[in-house]
């Protein structure tokens, strides 16, 4: 029996998000075919949450470690890929045995490496992979729905419009310094009130803290919340402002007003597909401010 769409992508949390329109552009042109996810999986599963997915399957322990070498397929893998409608792996292209033997299993499977080679942003990369399919399949941009904050959250008590900021990045080089962030906020201060929740992930705790102490206080965090939260609170946010990272790039597809803070190096590459997200590029000078400022004036609204 076919199982519908099986899609395979091992990436981190920005780089999965930006393969939601073409997830949701399959979706359109066979609403009857459920999508499979194959993903880390708290990513997999978060997807499924946000409705851009209907099943997730864990990576690790999905077995496609054994189309990379000329041996027996195991039965168990032979099923589910021959069983599959369609296959798209976001992975391995660069493997001349397992494209070969994905293809020997899945005639119509399609390899694809997961981002572009030049600045084509990643997530119209992507769709365009879909292409060979010949399916007519639609860009669908607008975000998606998050789940409500259950009654009695904390992070649902904002009294203020509420201003979400994450200070990190997924990696150092793309870090936009706290101080800035600081700026931005006290700038903005002088034009409205709003209530400020410093988000703190795993790895974000030294600029986290950093930002809560330059803030004098006048925020809270919040603290390394499962997925399915966070992007409920984001969802719920009057607007957010964050660097290049998966938390951003989660803000923008849940529709959160939002400022994404990106290098030159991955400013154009990288930028978010939803329409609620201004990404400004940033370029390590004092006008950084007041441009962010300025974007982040406009999505507040």
């Amino acid at each position: 029996m076919e199982t519908g769409f099986l899609i395979i992508h091992p990436g981190a949390l920005g780089d999965v998000l930006q393969a939601v329109p073409a997830l949701r552009g399959l979706r359109a042109v066979a609403p009857a075919a459920p999508i499979t996810f194959v993903s880390q999986p708290r990513l997999a599963h978060l997807l499924v949450e946000l409705g851009a997915a209907q099943q997730a399957r864990a990576f690790d322990g999905f077995g496609l470690e054994a189309l990379f070498v000329d041996a027996p397929t195991p039965s168990a893998l032979a099923e589910t890929m021959g069983g599959a409608s369609r296959i798209i792996s976001w992975f391995g292209s660069r493997d001349e045995t397992y494209c070969r033997r994905l293809r020997a299993l899945a005639p119509r499977a399609l390899v694809a490496p997961p981002v572009p080679d030049d600045d084509t942003p990643v997530w119209r990369h992507l769709l365009g992979t879909l292409a060979a399919w010949d399916l007519a399949i639609p860009e669908r941009v607008e975000p998606l729905r998050a789940p409500a904050l259950p009654p009695g959250d904390a992070s649902a008590d904002a009294h203020r419009p509420r201003l979400v900021v994450h200070p990190g990045s997924g990696g150092d080089w793309k870090r936009w310094p706290v101080e800035r962030f600081a700026e931005v906020i006290r700038g903005l201060r002088h034009r409205r009130a709003f209530e400020v929740l410093v988000h703190q992930g795993p790895a974000d705790a030294e600029p986290a803290q950093r930002l809560l102490k330059l803030l004098e206080g006048d925020a809270t965090v919040l603290l390394q919340p499962d997925l399915p939260r966070l992007a409920a609170v984001l969802a719920a946010a009057s607007a957010y402002l964050g660097g290049d990272s998966g938390v951003s790039h989660l803000a923008a597809a849940v529709g959160a007003p939002s400022v994404v803070l990106f290098p030159p190096a991955t400013y154009r590459r990288w930028t978010p597909w939803s329409p609620t997200a201004v990404p400004v590029e940033i370029q390590g000078v004092d006008s950084d401010v007041e441009r962010a400022l300025e974007a982040l004036t406009l999505v507040f609204g």
